[in-house]
């Protein structure tokens, strides 16, 4: 067995995000449904662990000390992107669009534990397969998923990716067809367009910084160094906030703190520019810490733990597929405007209410280049996906888990 420390867990870790990264180029499917490098080498690893378990041998023993800092970093480098100012670019409909999504949330949550509870477990298992890795793919659901395992769900870590992964594939699935149904059965198309299938280029999610160019080599070591002492020092006060929650009885994942204290400067900063953030960077560094954090907990999954529980798994993501897919094409679409852009919103709801935004971007992409530019679609749906819904979620979460806790 191989006893490693830290630095060789992450070393670990790295190498395969190099393999994750290499399959997906080689296997389509893969790409095609948006799986995460991370995710497939880190699966990889654990896959040989299950096998390894079967035959009464322990591969290696991991230190995972650094994952909650590393899982820390991205949700406050999510934090930093939470601008108000962006909420005001399309107010209205981003804030009905959020509400939705919010809404959807409780409904996963609640059609989680129904059945859940039909099968004799926990509501919070219910949970923990709803809208913490519904909608909150597989970061959110492998955050919370140490609260889950105090709170009474066996093997929740196993869980919580198990369900994000068959999420992600199913929003990848449904999301196209319900929109194209949606724009068959009303007549849809793109303004200017006729519906026949003429290609289009997507519009672009405005960036509340502008790239940094060619900016010389000095100054994009500045960028880097402003961005990581301001993630370290949100997530050294967001620490005090999270031990705060606590002292008033309040369960929540370590992240929530510094990913307010993210927000508060992004806001700040906004308003006074006195903290000079750069989203681009920041972004890289949110995920570069995303993929090293997902690959270091999926390296360490017992997926042997999963056992007995593949039934009520399939029963509530076959729930929360054909929900999703009837609250895009009745309420999302009404709401949203019953117009072409409302189908392909639809569409990218589906995607990133199941999976990932990645997930809703790809779904919206494919949709677009078929059948002509979205571009209030692709200002609202990926300030929702991306950013506002990560906050939400984890209010409705932490709201669940307070109530049903031991």
């Amino acid at each position: 067995m191989l006893e490693l420390d830290a630095t060789q867990t992450l070393a670990l870790a790295g190498l395969s995000l190099f393999v994750g990264h290499a399959l997906c180029r080689r296997i389509p499917v893969l790409a095609h449904y948006n799986i995460p490098a991370p995710v497939v080498g880190g699966l990889l690893l654990a896959l040989a662990s299950l096998f390894a378990h079967g035959m009464d041998v322990t591969l290696f023993s991991l230190d995972t000390s650094l994952q909650t800092p590393l899982m820390v970093a991205f949700f406050t480098a999510i934090g930093t992107h939470a601008s108000l100012s962006l909420l005001r670019v399309s107010g209205r409909q981003v804030m009905i669009f959020l509400a939705l999504a919010g809404a959807f949330t409780v409904i996963q949550n609640l059609t989680g534990i129904a059945i859940a509870s039909l099968f004799g477990l926990s509501p919070l298992f219910g949970v923990l397969a709803g809208s913490t890795t519904m909608a909150g793919g597989p970061a959110t659901g492998l955050a919370f998923a140490p609260l889950f395992q105090e709170a009474g769900v066996a093997g929740a870590q196993s869980v919580a990716i198990t369900a994000a992964m068959a999420g992600i594939i199913c929003g990848g699935l449904l999301g196209g067809p319900v929109a194209t149904l949606l724009m068959r059965r009303h007549g849809l198309h793109a303004p200017g367009g006729d519906g026949s299938g003429a290609t289009g280029t997507p519009a672009s999610a405005p960036s509340h910084d502008t790239a940094v160019g060619a900016a010389s080599a000095q100054m994009r070591e500045a960028h880097a160094l402003r961005s990581v002492v301001w993630i370290l020092l949100a997530m050294w006060l967001g620490a005090w906030i999270s031990k705060g929650f606590g002292a008033i009885g309040l369960t929540l994942p370590a992240y929530v703190g510094a990913m307010l204290v993210g927000a508060l400067m992004r806001n700040v900063d906004d308003r006074t520019g006195w903290l000079k953030l750069s989203a681009p960077t920041i972004e890289v560094i949110g995920n570069v810490c995303l993929a090293m954090f997902l690959a270091l907990a999926l390296m360490n999954l017992k997926l042997w733990e999963l056992a007995g529980l593949a039934l009520p798994l399939l029963a509530i993501l076959v729930a929360q597929a054909l929900l999703v897919a009837l609250f895009a094409a009745g309420l999302v679409y009404r709401v949203m405007g019953r117009d072409y852009d409302a189908a392909v919103m639809g569409g990218g709801f589906v995607g990133f209410m199941l999976g990932t935004t990645a997930n809703a971007m790809a779904v919206m992409q494919t949709l677009v280049q078929r059948y002509g530019m979205a571009p209030r679609a692709f200002l609202v749906a990926p300030l929702v996906g991306a950013f506002f819904i990560d906050f939400a979620n984890a209010l409705v979460i932490t709201g669940f888990l307070n109530f049903w806790k031991p």
